[in-house]
């Protein structure tokens, strides 16, 4: 039968790439240089030596007898692999298992039942004892009295995900037959630790769920027969434990040059490009297709990329990063569904539609749960409201996936009983569930990239989660911009537990900093969004920005609009100073009148319009710490006599600040561009027709010498200005350093959850089919052990007939148990007198009347006893009667033997 083989990651495929010293701070990982496991061997010996061999967990359940049978047959008969073999299965716990005597029959490897504290071998074989559930932590074997009640423990899991923490890289996770979806959260544990992934093909298993659900992660590396599966485990352990020859070392220009090539042959074939994905994320993915191909030089990889088109479809599958369940982070779904879906219906009238995208939806379980929580909410205020949920990824097959929302009997761990039975329907044999119509209808998947096609626009929600932490940080700054874009004002914005609106804190209010749920800040006022519509900056129009606002967008003449209007806005441009709304972060909201004494652009490509960049020198300083004064005090703030220079020049000017609050009661109002509690800052700029104007080349002449008192208190002024300005921008560096210390510990205690919780349990099975499978395996196992006492009942049946010797065996109340065929020319003896009394048989015994009472005797005094009796046609036997013993040294009868010492 053909194997089939997928996506490999082995830690020992190399690409041979040299990374300068002294280059890399500590604790960092440049996204430019070459992961460090590429580069060095991790183990240079021909076979793993006890501190550094691999462990293969092998789990089955119903159906694994055989399975175990053949996978141990296969192992090679002359020589070590190497590895340690730990096997879990499903077993009853009312009977004791016989595993450990029937897989010693196949295997020359020592075989344990697992006691507590065992400590793991190489070569040896370890099997988990009934009743208990086991875990690997540093190289032995704990068990551990199960915590879940009987029917919904998974021990393969459980073993899985110990043994991946533990060994990491070492681990090896093998699934043979069995029901239900038992070792698929392990699964996903052991490759995320770096671990391999091997699993029975479906079509000789006896049972195929648990091997169809392993495979359906697409986390399997090797798919195979139980007795084609030690060639292939022995050849990855050789290859990825064994010595290596270390490659030529590359340089890493050269290195990436390689991986340039790999991206153009993956956009020439998907059409999709991951250039800008982060770049250890990439290598990890290469490094695991390099392994299972066993190609040790990354360039070598480019050529077999280019001679076999299987395989970039095979890596682009690799890089596609597709773990996700219902209700992911339950605590984040939690506060979802408490605080941001009623905001969703909040502004809503009747009709209104409630609009949400899930971009990288993958197969779209958090879109469901999604679908889920508003469902529950229109059901509680009992309205009905269009709902769209446009659910998007580049991934054609887990958009197929997500279309026909079919999922697992498993996720019956991530969703409750309660919102099982409302939205979904159990389908035939109880193995999968359905999603149910009415949750299925408010969701449109399509594919999608994110990165070149248009964004969707007008929502109200966007959940974006765990996608961006594998983009660089070129990708992530266009990501966030088009998110602020995409939403309505007040819109909210939900990311992973790993990410961040980074820079673009601005854009976006923060309401839970742990769970990252964001609202959209409405901060670009009179300015188009970022990069999404053309931006004509009226710096040097002639005409003042707030016209078209009065006429409406209109092209109106001044004939036909109202005089009172009309001489308003003459004196607007003429009378009313320079005057520019910005918010308290200084981005510029709305310019009234020219600015270009004041205000210049700044050189290289931006989103936004701060004013504190744009000021001229001169401005910048008293703008700056006066503005901060605004925000702080939230009062009105003056200062004259600012000399600023223009084209040469200097020119004085007036300045004011005045904080200016808006209208809450307006600003709530469906459609209103402010948010609620906005506070803005009018700077009036005006310029002193009075005031002298300084060359900045002054002549000398003309120019009557500064007293000298009037000088230093000038210095003065200049010093403390320059105070304020150095303690102002004191105060914000402290304050960023506590922000970003306390979002790096958060950061950090992010990580370390999600590395202890890689993926939340995920299945869980019945009771009854847990008992039926444990009742398939005792089956399993009592009929081995009845063909082993058949073949041993021939054996002695054989044996006792070879001999000729004449035996009859009787129980404590001399009833006939079992009689040899020569034995029916002494006693009278049929197969029915079976279970008859001795004395009721007739003997061809001549002057023998005693030996009822002889094998009385012998059962009470437990002494043999030996007689010579002669038979009716006049042949002499040698009668012996001794006790019937039993392993245990039980008397449960005896045993007769006539021998024949005379001929007649």
């Amino acid at each position: 039968m053909a194997d089939k083989k997928t996506n490999i990651k082995t830690p020992t495929a190399k690409s041979g790439i040299e990374i300068p010293e002294n280059t890399i701070p500590e604790n960092t990982i440049p996204e430019n240089i070459i992961p460090e496991n590429i580069i060095e061997p991790v183990i240079n010996k021909n076979i793993p030596d006890e501190k550094n061999f691999p462990i293969a967990g092998v789990g089955a359940s119903a159906g694994g007898l055989l399975a175990f049978e053949a996978f141990f047959s296969g192992m090679p008969a002359d020589i070590d692999t190497g590895i340690a073999f730990i096997l879990v299965q499903h077993l009853s716990p009312e009977h004791k298992s016989i595993l450990p005597d029937i897989i010693g029959r196949y295997t020359r490897m020592k075989v344990f039942e697992v006691t507590d504290g065992i400590k793991v071998m190489p070569n040896c074989i370890y099997i988990i004892p009934p009743k208990y559930d086991m875990a690997f932590l540093n190289g032995k074997l704990h068990l551990l009295n199960p915590t879940d009640i009987r029917g919904h423990r998974l021990p393969i899991d459980f073993f899985f995900r110990s043994l991946a923490k533990d060994q990491k890289e070492r681990a090896i996770a093998i699934v043979l037959s069995g029901t239900g979806s038992d070792g698929t959260l392990g699964v996903r544990a052991v490759k995320g630790e770096g671990g391999m992934v091997m699993v029975q093909n479906p079509e000789s298993t006896e049972y195929d769920g648990m091997p169809r659900n392993a495979i359906n992660t697409g986390m399997v590396d090797y798919v195979l027969p139980p007795a084609e599966m030690a060639d292939q485990l022995i050849s990855y352990v050789n290859y990825s434990f064994g010595k290596q020859t270390k490659p030529p070392v590359l340089s890493v220009p050269k290195a990436e040059d390689y991986l340039n090539k790999i991206f153009i042959l993956l956009r020439a074939q998907t059409g999709h490009d991951f250039s800008q994905y982060k770049t250890n994320t990439i290598y990890r993915r290469i490094e695991r297709r390099m392994a299972i191909h066993q190609i040790k030089e990354i360039g070598d990889y480019v050529l077999y990329l280019q001679k076999i088109p299987t395989e970039v479809t095979a890596l682009f599958r690799d890089l596609l990063i597709g773990v996700t369940n219902f209700f992911r982070d339950p605590e984040a779904f939690v506060e979802l569904e408490r605080q941001i879906i009623p905001k969703l219906f909040a502004a809503k009238a009747v009709d209104g539609i409630i609009r949400v995208w899930s971009p990288g939806c993958s197969t779209g379980e958090e879109a469901y749960s999604i679908a889920i929580l508003i469902a529950e909410y229109q059901e509680s205020i009992k309205q009905n409201y269009k709902v769209q949920i446009f659910a998007t990824d580049i991934d054609s097959h887990a958009i197929a996936i997500a279309r026909a929302g079919i999922y697992p009997a498993s996720i019956a761990t991530d969703i409750s009983a309660d919102r099982l039975q409302r939205f979904f329907r159990s389908e035939s044999d109880g193995t999968l569930w359905s999603i149910h119509k009415k949750i299925r209808e408010m969701l449109v998947f399509s594919e999608q990239n994110m990165i070149n096609d248009p964004p969707f626009s007008r929502l109200d929600l966007i959940s974006c989660r765990n996608l961006m932490i594998y983009l660089d940080g070129r990708l992530q700054k266009k990501i966030i911009p088009m998110f602020h874009y995409s939403l309505n004002p007040g819109g909210f914005l939900f990311l992973g537990t790993s990410e961040t609106t980074g820079e673009f804190n601005h854009l976006f209010t923060t309401l839970d900093r742990k769970l990252k749920i964001y609202q959209r800040k409405d901060v670009d006022i009179g300015i188009p969004r970022t990069s999404f519509m053309p931006f004509i900056f009226p710096l040097i129009s002639a005409q003042a920005p707030g016209a078209p606002q009065l006429t409406d967008g209109k092209k109106g003449s001044p004939i036909k609009r109202p005089m009172r209007e009309l001489t308003e806005e003459i004196l607007l441009q003429q009378v009313v100073p320079t005057a520019i709304l910005v918010n308290s972060q200084g981005e510029i909201l709305y310019i009234h009148g020219r600015t270009g004494k004041f205000l210049e652009l700044m050189p290289g490509e931006t989103t936004t319009y701060n004013i504190l960049n744009m000021a001229r020198e001169g401005l910048k300083y008293e703008l700056t710490i006066h503005l901060h004064k605004a925000v702080a005090t939230k009062e009105i703030v003056c200062c004259s006599d600012i000399q600023v220079k223009t084209n040469g020049d200097f020119t004085t000017v007036n300045l004011t600040i005045r904080p200016v609050e808006t209208d809450r009661a307006h600003n709530t109002k469906a459609g209103s561009p402010l948010h609620p509690d906005l506070t803005l800052y009018l700077i009036t700029m005006e310029e002193m027709q009075s005031g002298i104007k300084r060359s900045s080349q002054p002549s000398g002449k003309e120019d009557r010498p500064l007293d000298s008192d009037a000088r230093i208190l000038s210095l003065e002024q200049a010093l403390q200005i320059k105070d304020e300005y150095l303690q102002a921008t004191n105060e914000e560096l402290e304050t960023s350093n506590e922000e970003l210390k306390s979002s790096n510990e958060e950061m950090q205690s992010m990580n370390e959850e999600l590395q202890s919780t890689n993926e939340e349990l995920e299945t869980s099975k019945e009771e009854l089919q847990s008992l039926n499978e444990e009742l398939f395996t005792v089956n399993t196992e009592l009929q081995a052990k009845v063909a082993d006492l058949s073949r041993a009942n021939n054996d002695m049946n054989n044996l006792l007939a070879g001999t000729g010797i004449a035996t009859i065996f009787v129980d404590h109340k001399l009833c006939v148990m079992r009689f040899t065929p020569t034995i029916t020319n002494i006693i009278n003896l049929i197969l029915t007198d079976v279970g008859r009394p001795v004395a009721h048989l007739v003997a061809n015994l001549v002057n023998y009347e005693t030996l009822v009472a002889d094998i009385q005797t012998v059962l009470n005094n437990l002494i043999p006893k030996e007689v010579r009796v002669q038979t009716k046609s006049g042949v002499w036997y040698q009668l012996k009667i001794q006790p019937y013993r039993t392993l245990e040294n039980v008397i449960e009868g005896a045993v007769l033997t006539f021998v024949k010492i005379i001929e007649p």
